[in-house]
């Protein structure tokens, strides 16, 4: 069975509906805690900031920053969140037919090139956050805090109602 171009679009816009979802979870969460330790800012400000990264490559803009794991203040992540969604989102939707199998040449943070092909690099993105999300959810937990349920078929299940 062959997927067509529209459906693999569809499908990637759903993956990161769910990343989006996801990661206002997480905010909420940590806008909810009385203490959020440094590291959990630190996974999550790395978490939206590789999110960044990644959509300003696929965008053939400079993706350099001063440093992939940064320490931003939840009101930084907040703003990062919503301009990574809005960017996923449109770049997704603007694909043209090919556009997923076409091969992009980066460089990673350490200055070393690659050559992936856009269809890799949005699950890369989407796998990459949930990794994260998952530490997060670990680290609330060992604060004695309950950890954000992010799973993807919970994010179905809402989106189903």
């Amino acid at each position: 069975m062959t997927v067509q171009p529209q459906g693999r679009r569809d499908d990637l816009l759903r993956l990161f509906s769910h990343a989006h979802w996801a990661n206002e979870e997480i905010l909420k969460a940590l806008q909810d805690s009385e203490v959020v330790s440094g590291k959990l800012m630190a996974l999550f400000s790395h978490l939206l900031t590789a999110e960044k990264v990644w959509l300003e490559r696929l965008n053939k803009r400079d993706s350099t920053v001063p440093s992939i794991w940064p320490m931003y203040s939840l009101e930084d992540c907040e703003l990062l969140l919503q301009e990574n969604a809005a960017g996923y989102r449109l770049f997704i939707t603007d694909l043209k037919d090919g556009d997923l199998d076409s091969l992009l040449t980066y460089r990673s943070s350490k200055g070393v090139e690659f050559t992936s092909a856009v269809s890799d690099i949005l699950h890369h993105v989407s796998l990459h956050g949930s990794y994260h999300r998952g530490q997060i959810a670990t680290y609330l937990r060992q604060g004695g805090l309950e950890p954000v349920n992010t799973d993807f078929i919970l994010f179905a299940r809402l989106d189903a109602e």
